[in-house]
């Protein structure tokens, strides 16, 4: 039976909650005014603004649950484009010339949240604004996305295993325990949780996760929650108490004493300092 043909094509809506699950075509998830939650078979993902999440072919679940209208807009890419693309960076100008309709092996992209560079920002504007989407646009867009696939194989082969399927591999589980802190950070999790859901013993993914990151999950936690911390205090009128335990914390000396640490002062003077800014401008 022949395969059915795919399409490029573009989803953009908007919603405060929505939920979603089944398969998709190799895409990259975009979103404003707020985040999203992605689960696959590898791990879960949040895609937040000035990120961008790339999923391959195959099953995952959406979803969205914000207090204001999150925008997004999603990019689906017909098969083969990939690793045609891919290979016009990677062969040389006389095979592609001997054999340029030739089929090529799938290509399996790193899945996993990445911060939006001006270059791709750029492209997705300008795509979002055509009236009619040209099929190079797509093209071009793709080039971006491989180009920073790329540039991955940098960490990939600084991993201290012998075979590259070894580093690859160990490089996938790795990047899936920073996007599950990334994704979970407002729950108490544990070491031991996050090495569970890398599929990687903890020393392991302690040993070869700074090696990567230059910090420990223990340390990209704190960072992730202290960030939020400091949105919370600056945007909202929460107690100390509310968000200690929106941080996954349980105590709120230990959160007063976390912040003070990495900011210099206590949650309330940053609060108190953040309202004088603003009456001051």
């Amino acid at each position: 039976m022949a395969m059915k043909e795919t399409s490029n094509y573009i989803l953009q809506a908007k919603s405060k909650q929505f939920y979603w699950e089944g398969n998709g075509q190799l895409s990259i998830k975009t979103f404003t005014n707020g985040k999203a939650y992605y689960k696959t078979s590898a791990g879960f993902f949040a895609v937040e603004e000035k990120r961008h999440l790339i999923l391959n072919e195959g099953p995952y679940t959406l979803m969205i649950d914000e207090e204001e209208e999150v925008e997004s807009f999603c990019i689906f890419f017909k098969d083969g484009l990939a690793e045609e693309v891919l290979a016009s960076f990677r062969d040389s100008p006389e095979k592609l010339l001997s054999d340029p309709f030739k089929d090529r092996e799938k290509t399996g992209l790193f899945e996993k949240t990445y911060h939006t560079t001006r270059s791709l920002s750029d492209k997705l504007q300008r795509l979002q604004k055509m009236s009619s989407k040209p099929e190079e646009a797509f093209h071009f867009l793709m080039e971006d996305i491989l180009s920073q696939q790329l540039r991955q194989f940098r960490d990939v082969n600084s991993l201290p295993a012998l075979r590259e399927s070894t580093r690859e591999e160990l490089y996938r589980r790795i990047s899936i325990a920073h996007e599950y802190i990334r994704a979970c950070y407002q729950e108490s999790l544990t070491l031991s949780e996050i090495s569970r859901a890398a599929c990687l013993s903890p020393n392991h993914l302690l040993r070869n996760y700074s090696w990567i990151y230059g910090k420990t999950p223990h340390q990209h936690l704190s960072q992730f929650r202290i960030a939020e911390a400091r949105r919370l205090l600056a945007q909202t009128n929460l107690s100390m108490t509310d968000i200690t335990f929106r941080l996954g914390l349980n105590n709120p000396v230990s959160f007063s004493k976390l912040f003070k640490q990495h900011t210099g002062l206590s949650p309330s003077q940053y609060r108190k300092k953040v309202i004088l800014d603003k009456n001051f401008h």
